[in-house]
């Protein structure tokens, strides 16, 4: 089994830091917003936020490469942005509206980008790792070198279609990358009272899968780590198994109170652990940019997140006619 210890984090420049912060920003600010969108009641059903998360999928896009693929569940708006689905777009489906991804019909937990090879978003927990393990034997049989990233919690971890995909994956050697983004409360459950596994990742020991454990709280850890994993699927070496360590704010979705936990708690980790904040840290001390320069940042990309809702809601609902599109595939004879 590999290392139980993440990769060693890589020099960096002024601009990938930057790039990084811009990221990860553009996530929490498009968030807060989601959440101000659902409290005035323009976005339906379910909404979960990632806020908190944004080092996980930040890091791992800087480690993919082009024309690899990403499937997630339904805490997905980050994996959107991060693998540079249009803001707009993603705000409009998130509303309903016809200038959605999946004009209007998806909404949060659906939706779905051919172009930035994004496969949703998906409703059934732990659902999308089977789908993940599909899409790296489509790769695998092609040829094309490209790794899947499949994303899933540590709620998800303990669904049993999880471990028959372990054994399938390794089983054909696939290169698929499964990210158990452990933010350490499921729905509601603490890992502590739901599993007696010192760890997640190791689970994949009974099917001689590799993997790790990564800080999801520092972006280039889970680069560092993400760069392993990704050169050790091109290898044709199977798949890699990434238990991120990570942490959410708000509850499980918007109609969570998360009474489970403390405020002190929550709190705590903002403070000491907040990823955007230790690249903050990083750019200020190491003099890669001054405090104007991130406020400037800012502004940008409330700018950017102001500008999706308005397109949002000034977007129209989807025709009826719209029920009946995307239903069969027209094949020719």
């Amino acid at each position: 089994m590999a290392a139980t210890k993440s990769a060693k984090k890589p020099n960096v420049s002024a601009e990938e830091l930057l790039g990084h912060y811009r990221e990860m920003l553009l996530i929490r600010r498009f968030e807060e917003k989601a959440g101000q969108l659902y409290g005035m009641g323009l976005i339906g059903g379910f909404c979960h936020l990632y806020i908190g998360q944004e080092a996980v999928v930040v890091g791992l896009e800087a480690a993919a490469g082009e024309g690899d693929k990403r499937i997630t569940s339904y805490r997905d708006h980050g994996h959107m942005l991060a693998c540079g689905m249009d803001p707009k777009g993603v705000m409009a489906e998130l509303t309903g509206r016809e200038g959605g991804y999946s004009s209007g019909k998806g909404g949060s937990m659906h939706m779905f980008s051919k172009d930035k090879n994004f496969y949703g978003g998906n409703g059934i927990v732990g659902a999308q790792v089977p789908l993940g393990a599909g899409l790296a034997f489509a790769d695998k049989y092609l040829g094309n070198d490209r790794v899947t990233f499949a994303y899933y919690g540590d709620g998800a971890a303990n669904q049993g279609q999880v471990y028959e995909t372990y054994n399938m994956a390794e089983l054909w050697m696939l290169p698929v990358i499964f990210v158990i983004e452990n933010n350490g409360y499921a729905m509601g459950t603490s890992v502590k009272r739901s599993t007696k596994s010192p760890s997640l990742w190791e689970r994949g020991a009974a099917y001689g899968i590799p993997g790790e454990e990564v800080d999801g709280m520092d972006v280039l850890a889970v680069k560092a780590a993400g760069e392993k994993a990704v050169a050790h699927c091109r290898a044709g070496k199977g798949p890699y198994i990434l238990e991120v360590k990570t942490y959410r704010y708000r509850g499980h979705s918007m109609s969570d109170p998360a009474k489970y936990r403390t405020r002190e708690e929550v709190q705590k980790v903002r403070e000491e652990r907040d990823p955007i904040d230790h690249i903050r840290d990083m750019l200020l001390s190491g003099k890669h940019a001054t405090e104007e320069d991130l406020k400037a940042i800012d502004k940008e990309i409330k700018a950017i997140v102001n500008e999706s809702a308005e397109f949002a809601k000034e977007s129209p609902e989807p025709q009826l006619a719209e029920l009946w599109t995307d239903i069969y595939a027209e094949v020719e004879a």
